[in-house]
């Protein structure tokens, strides 16, 4: 029995892909120095208590290709977590491992692919990466995977995992801990016990344990000696009912960017503004956004007449924080023209954003214009935001687990508009929050009498991928309790059986009774 006087119950264990494209945490000493080596799981993980307790499980299968092509794999298993969780987990190896600075757009496809392929096998993902261009890497696929519900975590380290000393381990663990325990639906950098939203970082040393900043956002959460501390208020979440999807073909040789310099030529930006295939410049500016020059100045001209010609200029500030704004008349000056306020973007975020969009199709130079500062994936500060909170797993009747009770009262009721008033009046985020049994709202509302409740809690982007305490997805008790449509609902959503769920629902699809269509409609 714990302290709370229930029965201690492990609770069900996670997956998480480590997805490893290179980088100095993978690498060994060779005559020529450090170079990528392959066997990491064998040589770096295998060895150490913190990642294997030594069970040794039956291997996991991962999807290498298009083809759905399953292929059977080593997994490890970590200890037992201080939340009560095993991680369980795999690698998978690129054929060709590569130094950070060779990544490119191929690069950014296969990661986003293997990522897609896997993600119904898996509960978060870990991508091993160098760390020169990891947030360039972060930018571009939290804009590749389209209406993310998992975590994907990205990490590196400054010393190889095989070195004495090294910030490679704790790195690796924490991402694989965090990725396997907490709903955090984004695309993530892990570093020196920080874990910082992807598309707001930037690499700020090149030796420093400490490599990564995020200046404009604090971290989504923090490593301490006890425990993670996860800022549910900045975490962010789809806010559209939609499926996983990717967006490829991030092409960043039809953009550029350009660091403006005291006494720079207006020659030298109209040379680049004029390259063949140039669709969008990012333009790093002085403080708040500003260029040399004023109105008519020759500066200004080259800028216009390529906005003329359907180019996408953006300004972002060179400073390590802030925001370019039209608090100087040299800003206003460039907005005029019609350049972009970049607002608080990184560089990285806005050269990677200016790519996405511009693979779009259809896509024309005023659209990606306007669509590049308003916010998509958290990038860049907006006023107001929506977030969520993770569940909460006390025995203690607290404020919070009270409002809980009431809302899955009000659920089993089918009374939409009492759970309308009850999330309305709670400042928190309920919708992922959970009861004993780790059920959140939306599993009472998969099987609630009144669909439209399901319909609200999954437009306002609470989980379809939490499991209860018996492992069990919305998805799944939908479809035991034979709920056509709110299958349908959650499906549409982006719902999908977890890989410990297929076993049954294979079962009860083959005993041809009347549900046996909803589990086939599950399964398909």
């Amino acid at each position: 029995m714990d302290d709370d006087g229930y029965p201690e119950i492990q609770l069900p264990e996670s997956r998480v892909l480590i997805i490893i494209t290179g980088g100095t945490i993978c690498m060994r000493k060779s005559p020529h120095g450090l170079v990528p080596a392959k066997g990491f799981l064998k040589a770096g993980l295998a060895p150490r208590p913190s990642f294997n307790d030594g069970s040794y499980p039956e291997p996991l299968e991962i999807v290498v290709d298009d083809k759905s092509t399953r292929k059977a794999v080593q997994s490890l298993r970590t200890p037992v977590s201080t939340y009560d969780r095993r991680v369980r987990y795999c690698v998978h190896e690129f054929d060709q491992l590569l130094d950070s600075s060779s990544i490119d757009a191929v690069g950014w496809d296969q990661i986003a692919r293997t990522i897609y392929r896997n993600y119904q096998l898996f509960d978060g993902f870990v991508v091993l990466h160098g760390t020169d261009s990891l947030a360039y890497t972060c930018s571009a696929l939290s804009f590749m995977l389209q209406d993310l519900g998992k975590p994907v975590i990205l990490t590196g380290s400054q010393a190889p995992m095989m070195e004495l000393q090294n910030d490679a381990q704790d790195n690796l663990l924490s991402s694989l801990i965090i990725a396997g325990h907490f709903m955090i639906p984004e695309v993530c950098l892990f570093f020196n016990f920080k874990l910082f939203r992807g598309n707001r970082t930037t690499k700020v040393s090149a030796t420093e344990f400490e490599a990564f900043a995020s200046p404009n956002l604090p971290p989504l959460a923090t490593i301490s000696s006890l425990r993670t501390n996860v800022a549910w208020d900045l975490v962010y979440r789809p806010n559209t009912v939609k499926p996983f999807s990717l967006q490829l073909k991030l092409d960043t040789s039809h953009v550029a960017c350009l660091r403006i310099f005291p006494g720079m030529k207006p020659e030298m930006v109209d040379a680049v503004l004029r390259l063949e295939g140039l669709k969008g410049l990012i333009l790093e500016t002085f403080g708040a956004g500003n260029t040399p020059g004023g109105p008519d100045s020759a500066m200004t001209r080259v800028l216009a007449d390529a906005v003329k010609r359907g180019i996408v200029i953006v300004n972002v500030t060179q400073c390590l924080s802030g925001s370019v704004s039209p608090l100087y008349a040299p800003g206003t000056t460039l907005s005029r023209a019609g350049i972009v306020f970049g607002q608080d973007l990184t560089t990285e975020a806005a050269l990677t954003k200016l790519a996405y969009l511009l693979a779009q199709p259809g896509a024309t130079p005023e659209d990606v214009a306007k669509r590049m500062s308003v916010s998509m994936r958290g990038e860049l500060t907006e006023l107001t935001r929506t977030h969520f909170e993770h569940p909460k797993t006390s025995g203690s009747l607290t404020p919070e687990l009270s409002s809980l009770t009431a809302l899955g009262y009000a659920i089993q009721k089918g009374n939409l508009q009492d759970t309308r008033d009850i999330i309305r009046g709670e400042p928190r985020w309920l919708l992922n929050d959970a009861d004993y049994n780790l059920n959140t709202p939306v599993h009472l509302a998969a099987t609630s009498p009144n669909l439209e409740i399901l319909r609200e809690f999954l437009a306002q982007g609470a989980s379809v991928h939490l499991r209860n305490r018996s492992g069990n997805t919305p998805l799944f008790l939908a479809a035991a309790a034979g709920l056509k449509d709110h299958v349908g609902v959650l499906r549409e959503a982006g719902a999908h059986l977890h890989s410990e769920e297929m076993a049954a629902a294979r079962l009860y699809a083959s005993e041809g009774d009347d549900n046996a269509a909803i589990w086939e409609m599950v399964l398909s």
